[in-house]
């Protein structure tokens, strides 16, 4: 921790969103275990400033199937019969989330003099345009500020042509760069690691029902088994099972190889590969740009509600030692301190897994390091 002569002025945080049911590209045409959401799931609605539509009803999503609609059939049923979105947070995942928020309310509210509702001259949250980054900041709000009221709470978003948290928008060069060091050119570490991984996907593959030449990405990475088995695994539910043989399942060594392969694919895609910190620059740099900005306009305090390839691509950017498939719910927490023995500079803590962030920078340990040399560093 630091000294007593420090005193922190601003915090900013990007998380990735809690546990949550697995994207519906990520499913098998047809799943051999249920998944229920009744009584949970997003809820949606509009309100106004005064009238009748200040007091308006949110609505919930619960997902169904008409069978009189023609086009039931030309997709899988995936999950058949559920009542949820394919992706939505779980009622576990909110309950992480009322709890992430709660411990961030202990750790600095007294700090930065945070009461107990959301005051936007004190405190911003941020979301991207997938609406599990909102389930999250739902949850996040009850625990870091339990008396603030639903409709008193408005967070911020960018257009999704142009927003930092989650890019989506089209940089050429970082695309190619990717391609290249991935599935071109410059890709033969990366060939080699599926072409080692064939007997795991035909293993999966027997088990998924999915087609040896599937042309919807199952192959060129392990993203969709990752996110199909850890999603599961995440909520107690059993491996999948061949549905014409139920004795032929994914075994749980099976599946801890998928873990194990998918966070070197990150680690390669963000970390390792000799362009990926050029990559993770070109994918993130806007949202550092206004990440330095916020630490140099000397705010309160943020909190960025995103996804796995946001914090992925910043844990690149940053350079971090040891690079890892973010979990669910993992955060990189910026501190930012002013001192009574130097009232000229700040410094920046920047904490992962609650520690001190060690990166291959000549920075090194990112701790308590003066912000004008922070930013200078190449």
């Amino acid at each position: 921790m630091p000294g007593k002569n420090y005193t922190l002025q601003y915090v900013e945080i990007i998380q990735r969103h809690h546990k949550r049911t697995p994207y519906a590209s990520n499913t098998f045409f047809k799943e051999d275990v249920p998944w229920s959401c009744d009584g949970a799931g997003a809820t949606f609605g509009s309100i106004s400033p005064n009238g009748p539509g200040s007091s308006v009803s949110p609505v919930q999503w619960r997902g169904y199937i008409d069978q009189q609609n023609p086009w039931t059939t030309s997709v899988g049923p995936g999950f058949a019969g559920s009542s949820c979105q394919f992706p939505q947070i779980t009622s576990q995942g909110l309950e992480d989330s009322i709890t992430h928020g709660s411990d961030l309310r202990a750790v600095y509210a007294s700090r930065l003099g945070l009461g107990p509702t959301f005051e936007p001259t004190k405190a911003i949250i941020r979301v991207t345009n997938n609406v599990i980054t909102s389930q999250v900041a739902s949850g996040l709000v009850a625990g870091l500020f339990p008396l603030s009221k639903s409709h008193d709470v408005a967070v911020l978003i960018q257009s999704s042509t142009i927003d930092s948290l989650e890019p989506t928008y089209s940089c050429n060069a970082a695309s190619k760069l990717l391609s290249d060091y991935t599935t071109g050119s410059s890709g033969e570490l990366w060939k080699d690691h599926l072409a080692q991984a064939a007997p795991l996907y035909s293993r999966l593959d027997n088990i998924s029902g999915i087609a040896t030449l599937d042309t919807a990405g199952w192959h060129s990475s392990l993203d969709h088994y990752y996110d199909n088995l850890s999603a599961k695994q995440c909520h107690g539910k059993t491996l999948p099972c061949n549905l014409n043989d139920t004795s032929e399942c994914v075994t749980q060594k099976d599946a801890n190889t998928v873990y194990r392969l998918g966070n070197w694919e990150y680690s390669y895609r963000f970390r390792d590969a000799p362009a990926s910190a050029e990559y993770s620059s070109l994918r993130y740099g806007a949202w550092v740009l206004e990440l330095k900005s916020h630490l140099q306009n000397n705010i309160n305090g943020t909190s960025n509600v995103a996804h796995d390839g946001s914090v992925s691509a910043l844990l690149g950017f940053l350079q971090i030692d040891q690079m890892v498939w973010p979990g669910m719910g993992s955060e990189i927490v910026f501190e930012l301190y002013s001192s009574a023995d130097q009232p000229n500079e700040h410094f920046i803590r920047v904490l992962w897994g609650g520690q001190p962030m060690k990166t291959s920078t000549p920075l090194g340990l990112l701790d308590m390091i003066p912000v004008t040399i922070f930013f200078d560093c190449k």
